[in-house]
C-alpha cells in the first residue's frame, strides 16, 4: 500500500496548497520515490468544462482526456508526470456515482446519507490510486478551506482514513497564514491556531503545520505555533513568499520538509535529493543572456490564471533560449484597425490564445493580419489557430465574410466548421473532442524541423475544425497544412512556410511543456521572436 499525505488549508484561499503539494511531491520524487498528486475539489460541477474561465481559471485537460482543476498542470510541471481522470475528483463526482448507486439499488433500501455514503465514496476515491501498485506516496491536495460547509465531507472522509490506514502511513499536512501587520511590525500567530483548532474540532490533527508568511518566523513564533497546535517544533514549517513558485521547492528543501516527512513515515537510507537540473533551469531563468516581448492576445486577460499553463510556457522556453520573455496581456476587444501600430508595434512576436465564442474575434483577426502582413513572427493555439485561417480566408483568398460556425452559423464560407460527431450533441459537459490525439507532421514543413519527428501526439479541447473542402485552395496560396490526424484527417497545424514564424495548431501544446522539458513549439516560437 502506498503511504497517503493529505494537504488541507486555512485562514484563507489562494494560500497556495497547490504549489506546495507539488514543490513536496518534486523533493520526494528527487529522492528516487515513485509520487502523485490528487485534487478534491468541493464545487458541485462534475468538472470545470462548462466553467468560465473568469470564475474558476483555466481547465487544465489531461492525456486521457480529463477537463480538471489548474493545480494539475502544476503538478505535471512540477513532477514530469501524467496526471489522469483519477487525479481530480468533485463533489459533482462523488454525488454523481452515490445518486447512480442509489437509482440502481445498490443500497439495499437504505437511507442514503452523507455520512456514510458520501463519506464512503470519497474514501473510495482517495484511496484508489493507491491499488494501482506504483506510487510510494500519494498526496492529496483537498480544495477551499477548513471551515468551509463544502469540504466538511472531504475532511470528515480523511478523519475516518486514520482509522483505516497504518499509522505509518498517514498524514496531515496543513497550510495555514501568519499575517504580518505593518502597522504593528509583527507576525501574528492567532488566525493560525484558529484554524488549527477548526480541524482539530472536526476530528483531524495535522502532523505538520506550514506557515505561509512575508517575514520570516523566528525560533519563538515556531514554538508558539507548535505548543498551541499540539505538533513537534520541528514540524512548524516556515513558508516565505517566494520570488517565483519555482523557487518554493528549494525553500522547503531548507526547511527539511521533505526530511521530516521520510522520517515520520519510517524511510531510513534514503538518497539525497537530486535537484541539479532544477537549479539549472532556475539560473538560467533568473540569468537571461536577451529579453524579448511577446504579446498574448486573448480575451481573458484580466485573470491571469485563464491562461496558466501558456504563461508557464513561456517561462520554460525563455529558460531554455537563456532569455526572459515578458509577456504583455492585450485585451482583444481592444484592437481596431486604428491602433495596430499602437498596440503591436513595439511587439517581437504576437501570439493568439485560446477561447470560445464571439466576443474579441475581430480584434485577434486584425491582431493576425498585422503579424502576416509585417513578418511579425505569430503563434496561434486552438481558437488562435482558427482566427489565422479566417484572417488568411478574408485578405487572401477573398472569400467575403469567411467565418467558423461557431460565430457565424449562416457564413457563405465555413472555412471553420463543427466536426461531424459534435452536431448531435446535446450534454456540453465532457463531449468535445479531448485528450491526445495522434498527428503526422508533413516531411520538411515547419512544425516537423521544430518537433523532428513525423507524429506527435498532443491533448486537444475543442468542438470545431478546419474545413478540408477548402484546403486546396488555401495551399495553392501559401498558407499549408503540416499536421493531419491519421484517423480522422483533421488538420491540425496550419503553417506559412514564407513567413518568419506563422504557424496555428488546433491542440493544446501549453499542457504537456514541463520545467525540464520545454514544449518545442514554444521554444521555437520563443527563438524565432530573439530573430534566430
Amino acid at each position: 500500500m502506498a503511504k497517503f499525505i493529505f494537504v488541507t488549508g486555512g485562514v484563507t484561499s489562494s494560500l497556495g496548497k497547490g504549489i506546495l503539494a507539488a514543490s513536496l511531491a518534486k523533493l520526494l520524487q528527487s529522492r528516487g520515490l515513485n509520487v502523485t498528486i490528487q485534487k478534491f475539489d468541493p464545487y458541485i460541477n462534475i468538472d470545470p468544462g462548462t466553467m468560465n474561465p473568469y470564475e474558476h481559471g483555466e481547465c487544465y485537460v489531461t492525456e486521457d482526456g480529463a477537463e480538471t482543476d489548474l493545480d494539475l498542470g502544476h503538478y505535471e510541471r512540477f513532477l514530469g508526470v501524467y496526471t489522469s481522470q483519477a487525479n481530480n475528483v468533485t463533489t459533482g463526482k462523488i454525488y454523481q456515482e452515490v445518486i447512480n448507486r442509489e437509482r440502481r439499488g445498490d443500497y439495499l433500501g437504505k437511507t442514503v446519507q452523507v455520512i456514510p455514503h458520501i463519506t464512503d465514496e470519497v474514501k473510495r476515491r482517495m484511496l484508489l490510486l493507491g491499488t494501482y501498485d506504483q506510487y510510494d506516496i500519494i498526496l492529496t491536495e483537498i480544495g477551499g478551506t477548513v471551515g468551509d460547509i463544502e469540504s466538511l465531507p472531504f475532511i470528515e472522509a480523511i478523519r475516518q482514513l486514520k482509522w483505516k490506514l497504518p499509522k505509518q502511513d498517514y498524514m496531515v499536512i496543513h497550510l495555514t497564514l501568519v499575517p504580518y501587520l505593518s502597522s504593528a511590525k509583527e507576525l501574528k500567530t492567532k488566525p493560525t491556531q484558529h484554524s488549527v483548532k477548526e480541524l482539530q474540532s472536526y476530528g483531524v490533527q495535522p502532523d505538520i503545520i506550514v506557515c505561509r508568511t512575508e517575514m520570516p518566523l523566528g525560533n519563538e513564533r515556531k514554538r508558539k505555533i507548535a505548543e498551541f497546535c499540539n505538533v513537534d517544533y520541528d514540524s512548524v514549517i516556515e513558508a516565505l513568499d517566494a520570488e517565483t513558485i519555482y523557487d518554493v521547492p528549494l525553500y522547503l528543501k531548507r526547511e527539511r520538509l521533505d526530511e521530516i516527512v521520510l522520517e515520520k513515515f519510517g524511510y531510513v537510507d534514503q538518497p539525497e535529493s537530486e535537484m541539479t537540473e532544477w537549479n539549472e533551469f532556475l539560473h538560467r531563468y533568473k540569468f537571461p543572456k536577451k529579453e524579448i516581448t511577446i504579446g498574448l492576445i486573448g480575451k481573458y486577460i484580466e485573470l491571469k490564471d485563464a491562461y496558466i499553463s501558456i504563461y508557464e510556457s513561456f517561462i520554460h522556453a525563455g529558460a531554455k533560449n537563456e532569455c526572459k520573455v515578458n509577456v504583455e496581456r492585450i485585451q482583444s476587444e481592444d484592437i481596431n484597425r486604428n491602433n495596430l501600430k499602437e498596440k503591436l508595434g513595439h511587439l517581437d512576436g504576437i501570439f493568439v490564445a485560446p477561447g470560445f465564442g464571439q466576443r474579441g474575434m475581430d480584434g485577434k483577426i486584425f491582431a493576425i493580419q498585422y503579424a502576416r502582413e509585417n513578418n511579425v513572427p505569430f503563434f496561434g493555439v486552438c481558437l488562435g489557430m482558427q482566427m489565422a485561417v479566417i484572417e488568411f480566408a478574408r485578405n487572401v483568398l477573398n472569400l467575403n465574410n469567411a467565418s467558423s460556425t461557431e460565430m457565424q452559423a449562416n457564413t457563405p464560407h465555413p472555412v471553420i466548421d463543427m466536426m461531424q460527431e459534435q452536431k448531435t450533441i446535446v450534454n456540453m459537459g465532457g463531449t468535445m473532442r479531448l485528450g491526445a490525439f495522434a498527428c503526422d507532421l508533413k516531411e520538411n514543413s515547419i512544425a516537423h524541423r521544430i518537433y523532428g519527428e513525423t507524429t506527435i501526439a498532443e491533448r486537444h479541447r475543442h468542438r470545431f475544425e478546419f474545413n478540408n473542402k477548402y484546403l486546396e485552395d488555401f495551399e495553392d496560396h501559401g498558407m499549408i497544412a503540416s499536421g493531419f490526424n491519421p484517423d480522422s484527417n483533421l488538420v491540425e497545424i496550419m503553417e506559412i512556410p514564407s513567413h518568419k514564424f506563422f504557424i496555428g495548431v488546433q491542440y493544446h501544446p501549453e499542457l504537456k511543456s514541463t520545467i525540464l522539458k520545454p514544449h518545442p513549439l514554444f521554444c521555437a516560437f520563443v527563438k524565432a521572436c530573439l530573430g534566430g
